[in-house]
């Protein structure tokens, strides 16, 4: 496989050895050679067959097999569900084994709906409980101590049930987006419940302490409230529940509770899966998908991931017991939006969707062949006697294939693996192998990137490059155009026929997106990890159609985000691009009075005391200074550039919530406790001062300054159409895909 500049920048900093001194081991046939050798377990023709089938670049699987393969870690897989239940015991011990898979590279996904509700009654304290949301904040606080071995951070799902009498508190509780930032929530829906919000009735909320009602609630109300959250920030999500359980292979060894991270893989308490995916844009032949190739993929992959389990080293023992006993495994696709650009077909058409649910049915069933004929020679996964397999419960509507007959051989012969296919999120992986995310649509066709001395990189999406190469179209001013729209619907200088198949994200309408996802999910055992994307100018109502349309159509949730929507997002594809045509209408700070007052403040850092004067003249605050001790040097010069910096924000009318998101949070290697706060560095401690003063102002608790805050721009507002947040490693754009947040430049993901 041919590696692009970018997938090298990623593999070398995530991915390839490395020795102590930060010197790599390894290159990328060193890395594949690896990992192949080990999946094998010594069989020499095998680790051939992996070892092509990884570098043709038809297949990658996901991080943590790249990464800790062959390893001292050797903890393969990648999703991850643990129970909690009623009791402080239960609680901690998750909490405990959440940091044990952080560490190794797993993401966690919990069921909040067996904690008895805040203020229930506890026997055996004679008190009262705490009830879920405070846990969360538990889980979230452990998290941010664990950083999953240096190469990814720590990710969260919470699921909590929408009849736990918690949950209307469950719902808002991101409304404040600084809080439980490494969890994403997601609502359990029920049938029942949206049976009542279809009949606009009443449903109960029952106690999980007692099983007994304690109140009823409006259906409709709360399910308003959900789309109002999701409207405002993108959470919660929502999982049909019900749904996923009457897919679930194995009801006789329990209920799924809950799902990973990014929602893709609903998971029974205790269990793992490990994934992987095939790069459907690599798979073309006489302008059509090469089914004849598909097929020999699917099967090699299959075989991979299924060696996966027997090589991976669980963290936990109950973990190893249930991986191995279900044997579950997620085969999922890469490169779709891609693969329908080489064959000119819109994303957002009847004919993309056909043929997405044709492609996905090719290898969901050859997935499961694949999986029987493993299982005559190795036998089927331990629980199949009391799986949905043996008890002919499986059911496919079928296209291409003849699935009675598939599934009825099953059931004499046996099936290896109790899933065989998910569609996850590809993050890095695509990257790797060039190509788009997942399922989704392209989110730009081009952006702009600065490095060392201010040179600008284009990167193009190479589809979209070659089309206008072809056609004698392609320039540096085009390009500059498409990255300051976001899209080439409205340039002229495209041609028609072009702007109808090189679609993003966000010209296509959330009913293609909701259709296009459904019908991958008609062919995938588990779930599929996608965005759906709304323009800033979407409705309330435009969401509630789109969550009503996703369950009448067969999915099983939905991660829906409306561009702009967080507060966090202040930046805009077009402003954070550097200045290409001058200084014209530019912003410029004014001038700092002869006499300023203000505050100082004195804070502990890991650097040692710090103080922070914060000044105001007659239109707010104006200026910081920062000093510590007698630091000098590097450090002292570090310092003295925040508050000079943002000194020169402040006087040009930048407001101060949004200075403080850009200074909060950021992470040193020696951070301090200081008055019951983590200080996780210097410039997280000006960012503390400057919310202290915010509050202190808010609250009145002194009355020395003569204080204005400036209101003539909101967070957000932007000449351009699209906003974006910026990736904190490289300051390139983030975009929303598959559930989550990424980075395509440098591979950074919150998940």
């Amino acid at each position: 496989m041919i590696l692009t500049d970018n997938a090298l920048k990623v593999l070398k900093k995530r991915y390839y050895r490395k020795d102590d001194n930060g010197n790599l081991l390894e290159d990328w046939q060193q890395m594949l050679d690896r990992v192949a050798e080990n999946i094998a377990a010594g069989d020499s023709e095998l680790k051939t067959k992996f070892f092509n089938l990884m570098d043709s670049g038809y297949f990658l699987p996901n991080s943590p097999t790249l990464m800790n393969a062959g390893g001292d870690i050797q903890q393969l897989s990648a999703c991850f569900v643990l129970p909690i239940e009623d009791s402080m015991d239960s609680i901690f011990e998750s909490i405990k084994n959440a940091a044990l898979i952080h560490k190794s590279g797993g993401g966690t996904g919990f069921s909040f709906s067996r904690l008895r509700e805040a203020n229930a009654r506890v026997r055996s304290t004679n008190g009262v409980s705490s009830g879920p949301i405070s846990f969360l904040k538990v889980f979230n606080a452990a998290t941010d101590a664990v950083k999953q071995g240096g190469t990814r951070r720590g990710a969260n799902m919470a699921i909590l049930n929408v009849e736990h009498p918690q949950i209307l508190d469950f719902i808002v509780c991101k409304e404040d987006t600084k809080e439980l930032t490494n969890f994403n929530l997601s609502v359990g829906i029920s049938d029942t419940f949206m049976q009542a919000v279809a009949q606009d009735d009443e449903y109960d909320l029952i106690s999980p302490n007692t099983g007994k009602q304690v109140s009823k609630l409006k259906a409709s109300d709360v399910f308003s409230l959900i789309v109002d959250m999701a409207y405002k920030n993108g959470e919660p999500g929502i999982v049909f529940l019900d749904r996923i359980n009457r897919a679930n292979p194995t009801p006789a060894v329990g209920k799924i509770e809950s799902t990973n991270p990014c929602g893709e893989q609903p998971l029974l308490p205790n269990e793992a899966c490990n994934l992987g995916s095939i790069n459907l844009s690599l798979l073309i032949k006489d302008n059509s998908i090469d089914f004849e190739k598909l097929r020999e993929v699917v099967r090699d992959s299959v075989d991979f991931l299924d060696s996966v389990i027997d090589q991976s080293r669980y963290p936990l023992p109950q973990i190893d017991e249930m991986a191995r006993s279900n044997r579950k495994i997620g085969l999922g696709v890469m490169g779709w939006a891609d693969f329908l650009f080489q064959l000119g077909i819109p994303y957002a058409s009847d004919f993309a969707v056909d043929l997405a649910a044709k492609i996905m049915e090719a290898i969901d069933y050859e997935a499961k062949q694949r999986s029987m004929e493993i299982a005559v020679s190795k036998g089927s996964f331990p629980n199949f006697p009391q799986s949905t397999y043996a008890m002919g419960d499986v059911e496919r509507t079928p296209i291409l294939k003849d699935w009675d007959g598939l599934l009825s051989e099953i059931q004499t012969k046996g099936i290896r693996n109790a899933t065989l296919t998910t569609i996850a999120p590809t993050g890095t992986i695509s990257m790797i192998a060039d190509t788009s995310s997942g399922v989704e649509p392209q989110f730009s066709l081009a952006y702009v990137k600065t490095v060392m001395d201010g040179e600008k990189l284009f990167y193009v999406n190479k589809h979209f490059e070659n089309e206008l190469t072809k056609r004698g179209l392609m320039s540096k001013e085009l390009l500059e155009k498409v990255i300051e729209c976001g899209s080439i619907q409205h340039l002229d200088e495209i041609p028609q026929d072009l702007k109808t198949v090189f679609q993003t994200a966000h010209d296509i309408s959330p009913e293609w997106h909701i259709r296009m996802q459904a019908a991958f999910q008609a062919y995938t055992d588990n779930a599929v990890s996608k965005t759906i994307n709304f323009p800033n100018s979407a409705s309330v109502e435009d969401i509630r159609s789109a969550y009503e349309l996703a369950y009448l159509l067969g999915c099983k949730g939905v991660t829906v985000y409306r561009d702009g929507s967080r507060e966090n997002q202040v930046l805009s594809i077009g402003s954070s691009m550097p200045p290409i045509i001058g200084q014209e209408n530019k912003v410029a700070p004014r001038m700092r009075p002869e006499i300023t007052q203000g505050i100082t403040q004195r804070l502990e850092t890991g650097c040692g005391h710090m103080y922070v004067t914060i000044n105001t003249d007659d239109q707010g605050v104006c200026e910081i200074f920062v000093q510590m001790g007698k630091v000098g040097g590097c450090a002292s010069a570090q310092l003295e550039a925040i508050a000079r910096l943002s000194s020169l924000a402040l006087r040009s009318h930048i407001k101060i919530d949004a200075i403080i998101r850009q200074l909060k949070g950021i992470r040193c290697q020696s951070p301090m406790w200081n008055k019951g706060k983590m200080i996780t560095s210097c410039g997280d401690a000006v960012g503390l001062a400057l919310e202290n003063f915010l509050t202190m102002h808010r609250t009145g608790d002194f009355k020395a300054i003569n204080f204005q805050i400036d209101t003539s721009l909101t967070d957000g507002e932007t000449p351009a159409r699209r906003s974006a947040a910026l990736c904190p490693d490289c300051s390139s754009t983030i975009e929303h895909v598959e559930g989550c947040l990424k980075c395509p430049s440098c591979g950074w993901s919150k998940c």
